[in-house]
């Protein structure tokens, strides 16, 4: 049997898998496949340990941020603001979405590293608390557009700080070689930093960075963490200015596979905020408000994608193909980077997992696949396949290639279920033609 490593998931007396009490294959009979399935308890749980550890390690100085790129709709906008998250967006699709759940302005943070000048002024207006600017054209278009508003806007400068995360190429950012962000080792932050002191329209409230995604160590945020810190000492000492706050990123990584050496996530807490403690007493100044951002930490190992098998090709000493109804459209991180799942039967959980196969997608495309030479239990057509860990970057990510619909998105807490994001019909494919 494939061994279960998310907390919300089980094997239930039917020998079907179960997320958070709901069977599976209930689930797929109700609502057809595919079918994204993500635990409301687990999204709570997990949010509500980043929370208590900004209570235990920061005293409350702080608080988690969720990055909602991972995930991003109405429901979950409102289950993460609940919980006492702010919340990050990086578009103004996400910004508009964030403000219909209800989310105020003072709870938004706005990333991008190029931000449109419609995009800024919809941030401006809707009075988000922290606008992160990426690089010296968007600070001075900020600053002017917030002084033909006759406002003052709020602001922290995104900072390289040098770090290159032990991660695929694809999802490192802290480097000196990275789209994102003003370079610390050239002088080009503390440049920006001068800047945007001086700028009339814009307050400097802070400094972000943001290393990579995925990341199983704590040595590298802790070493940002040191890095930040002393620049935002040097900004006091030779600048004279003591900035609010010090935001230090996401990235934590999940379990994928078993394998996975995961560091349970108040581990990143403890060892980071150590550091952050010695460094303010090394340096004599008041610690600023910490914040982080998570995102597929929150989400990702809530959620599962359901599929229905179909036809299966068993090419003698080459591979087993086991054909599914979804694909790259609904996740396409497999044919991006070639991200890593663990795949099951749901309605044979109990069962050996002692056949090997390639897991296809129905996309006119040969790398359309999910998972290649992956364990998973005899199948049959008909047969209900789950790909675990999936809350992250695969709704996000969905397209309509082949002129597939995206599929409807449920949510499960205490043994119910009810949908959060409709499926798409072919009518909606069609209803912006001309």
């Amino acid at each position: 049997m494939v061994n279960i490593y998310s907390p919300c998931l089980n094997i239930n007396k039917e020998g079907h898998l179960a997320i958070s009490g709901c069977d599976t294959i209930t689930l797929a009979e109700q609502y057809g496949t595919p079918l994204y399935v993500m635990s409301e308890d687990e999204v709570r749980r997990v949010c509500k340990s980043y929370v208590d550890s900004f209570g235990k390690y920061y005293h409350g100085n702080g608080r988690p941020i969720y990055a909602s790129k991972a995930f991003s709709c109405k429901e979950m906008y409102r289950i993460v603001t609940s919980e006492g998250l702010d919340v990050e967006v990086v578009s103004g699709g996400e910004l508009y979405t964030a403000l219909q759940a209800g989310v105020p302005g003072e709870n938004i943070h706005f990333q991008g590293n190029n931000k449109t000048m419609q995009e800024l002024e919809f941030a401006i207006d809707s009075n988000v608390s922290d606008i992160v600017v990426d690089n010296f054209a968007e600070l001075e278009l900020l600053g002017k557009l917030a002084r033909e508003k006759g406002k003052t806007v709020r602001v922290s400068l995104r900072i390289k700080p040098g770090i290159d995360a032990h991660t695929h190429e694809f999802i490192r950012t802290g480097q000196v070689d990275s789209k994102f962000g003003l370079d610390l080792t050239s002088g080009e932050a503390l440049q920006a930093v001068t800047r945007a002191i001086e700028l009339d329209g814009v307050k400097l409230i802070g400094l972000h960075c943001h290393i990579g995604s995925q990341i199983m160590e704590k040595e590298p945020f802790v070493h940002a963490a040191e890095v930040m810190l002393e620049l935002h000492n040097r900004i006091y000492k030779e600048l004279g200015v003591e900035l609010e706050q010090l935001n230090l990123g996401g990235g934590f990584g999940i379990h994928y596979l078993e394998t996975d050496d995961f560091i349970p996530y108040h581990e990143y807490m403890e060892a980071v905020s150590a550091k952050i403690g010695e460094k303010c007493v090394e340096y004599g100044i008041n610690q600023p408000k910490i914040y982080i951002e998570p995102g597929r930490s929150i989400v990702g190992e809530a959620g599962i994608t359901l599929y229905t098998v179909g036809n299966i090709k068993e090419i003698p000493n080459v591979r087993s193909y086991v054909s599914i109804d979804g694909g790259m459209f609904d996740n396409p991180r497999y044919a991006l980077y070639q991200s890593d799942y663990t795949c099951l039967i749901a309605n044979k959980a109990a069962q050996p997992a002692d056949y090997v196969a390639t897991i296809a997608g129905k996309c006119c495309e040969s790398g359309d696949l999910i998972q290649e030479h992956t364990h998973i239990q005899k199948p049959e057509t008909g047969d209900i396949l789950a790909v675990l860990s999936t809350g992250a970057y695969n709704y996000s990510m969905a397209s309509n290639y082949n002129r597939n619909p995206r599929p409807a998105f449920v949510m499960v807490k205490e043994g119910e279920s009810r949908i959060i994001i409709k499926g798409e019909t072919y009518e909606d494919l069609v209803h912006n033609d001309l």
